[in-house]
């Protein structure tokens, strides 16, 4: 089962690499989402895929699943969904200023 997880974690990064490097903002966006999607994954890859009782230990508990990558994950899904809502925030703005999504005319002139 870790083998079809590390090649679908591989998946989100590869198509989130190459959404990053696009020139459209919207796509810039899709990227940094599926980059996101994939660290979920890798977090609950690292810790291995158990089964096992509930991570509570009891005096009958002979068993249990660490709690600590379940709480990683929540916590990293509270951050990108934050990041993702400002990332959309910003380029909803940039695009009602400026009328385009392509970065190269978001950089304007002066860079060059």
């Amino acid at each position: 089962m870790e083998l079809y997880m590390s090649l679908a974690i591989g998946v989100l990064f590869t198509v989130g690499v190459y959404l990053l490097l696009s020139k459209s903002l919207l796509r810039i966006l899709l990227g940094t989402s599926l980059m996101t999607h994939g660290v979920h994954l890798l977090l609950l890859t690292m810790s291995r895929l158990k089964t096992g009782a509930a991570p509570l230990l009891g005096e009958k508990a002979e068993s249990y699943i660490d709690p600590i990558p379940q709480a990683l994950i929540l916590t990293s899904i509270v951050i990108s969904f934050g990041v993702t809502s400002f990332f959309i925030v910003l380029a909803y703005k940039a695009y009602q200023k400026l009328g385009t999504d392509d970065m190269e005319q978001l950089r304007g002139d002066g860079d060059e």
